[in-house]
C-alpha cells in the first residue's frame, strides 16, 4: 500500500528548476530516504509532500489525500521537521512541547510512550530556552514536537545535518524505534552514508531522481570496478589520474582517491598504465561501491 503517491511533480522559482517531472510512491511502514547534495530539490519536494508550497505542474496524495485541496487532513496527520530549527526559541523546551500539544489538541502525557526515550534525554533542560540547546538537543525538542500526535508519517528535511557523529546515530536509533511504532519515517539527507540506514532511497540531483530501489539494490547494479589509489602526493597524482586513457572518472573519496575504469578496460591495463609514471608511495587495490560511488559516477554520466 503506497502511502504517498507523487506523478509527474515540477516546481521553478523563477528560472530555477527545483523540481522536473518528479515521480514516486512510498509504501506504507518504510523508512524512505531522499538522497541528495544541497541545492537538489529535496526541501521543496518535502514542503509539496507537507501541503506547506504547490507544486507548478502534477500532483501529490498523502494517506489518499490531495496535497492542494487536502492539506488540513494533510496537516493533522502528518509530522513535519524541517531542516532549519523552527521551534520558538524563547520559549522554554516544555513550553514549545506544550505549545504544539494544544494545537494538536492533545497532551505530553497522552502519547507519552511514544516519545519517553527522546523526551528523558531533553528533560534535565525543559526549563531551558529553545534557542540555548546544543545542536542534537535541538533536533531531539523539534522531534518530539514533531510527534507529539503521534503522526501516520514522519517527514524529516536533513534532521542530521549539522550534528555531531554520535547523535546523528542516537537520531537513527530513535527512527528506526519509531518506524517498529507503525509510523511511516521519510527523511532526506545529503550524507550518503546514511543511505543504508532505509529500507528504501531515491536519489536526487538537480531536481531529477537518478534512482530508486534499497541500498543493497542499488550497489549491486552499480557493475562498475572500483579502485582505491593513493600515494605521497595525492593532488599529483588526482591530476595523472584523470589524464590517464584508461580511466573514465577519477575523485577524492576521504583520505584516498577512487577511480572508475572505461569500458572493455581491465584492471591489468589500468595497473600496466599507472605504473608507467613513479608515483613515491604508490598504493591501490579494488574495493567495493557503495552508494556514494554510484551517485558521482551516474553524476558525471547523465
Amino acid at each position: 500500500m503506497n502511502i504517498v503517491e507523487i506523478n509527474g511533480v515540477s516546481k521553478r522559482y523563477g528560472k530555477v528548476e527545483a523540481l522536473n517531472e518528479i515521480n514516486l510512491q512510498i509504501a506504507k511502514g518504510e523508512i524512505y530516504g531522499l538522497i541528495g547534495p544541497d541545492g537538489a530539490g529535496k526541501s521543496t519536494l518535502f514542503r509539496i509532500m507537507t501541503s506547506l508550497i504547490k507544486p507548478d505542474k502534477g500532483f501529490v496524495k498523502v494517506l489518499g489525500f490531495d496535497s492542494v485541496n487536502d492539506y488540513k487532513e494533510i496537516r493533522g496527520r502528518v509530522g513535519y521537521m524541517p531542516g532549519r530549527f523552527s521551534l520558538y526559541q524563547d520559549l522554554s523546551v516544555i513550553e514549545n512541547i506544550n505549545l504544539f500539544a494544544t494545537v494538536f489538541n492533545t497532551s505530553l502525557k497522552e502519547n507519552y510512550r511514544l516519545i519517553e526515550d527522546i523526551y528523558k534525554q531533553i528533560e534535565p533542560f525543559k526549563n531551558r530556552r529553545a534557542g540555548a540547546l546544543s545542536g542534537g538537543m535541538k533536533q531531539k525538542l523539534a522531534l518530539c514536537c514533531a510527534l507529539i500526535h503521534k503522526p501516520d508519517i514522519l517527514f524529516l528535511d536533513e534532521p542530521t545535518t549539522g550534528v555531531d557523529p554520535v547523535s546523528r546515530r542516537e537520531f537513527w536509533e530513535i527512527l528506526k524505534r519509531l518506524n517498529n511504532e507503525q509510523i511511516t519515517v521519510i527523511v532526506s539527507t545529503p550524507y550518503m552514508d546514511e543511505a543504508k540506514q532505509c529500507s528504501k532511497i531515491s536519489l536526487i540531483k538537480d531536481g531529477q531522481i537518478i534512482k530508486t530501489d534499497s541500498p543493497e539494490m542499488i550497489v549491486a547494479d552499480f557493475k562498475k570496478d572500483i579502485i582505491e589509489v593513493s600515494a605521497k602526493n595525492m593532488f599529483e597524482l588526482l591530476k595523472f589520474l584523470r589524464k590517464l586513457n584508461s580511466v573514465d572518472l577519477a575523485y577524492t573519496y576521504g583520505d584516498k582517491h577512487h577511480v572508475i575504469l572505461k569500458d572493455r578496460i581491465t584492471i591489468s591495463d589500468f595497473e600496466r598504465e599507472i605504473k608507467s609514471a613513479s608515483h613515491e608511495g604508490l598504493d591501490f587495490c579494488c574495493v567495493n561501491p557503495t552508494i556514494e560511488d554510484y551517485y558521482i559516477y551516474f553524476s558525471n554520466n547523465s
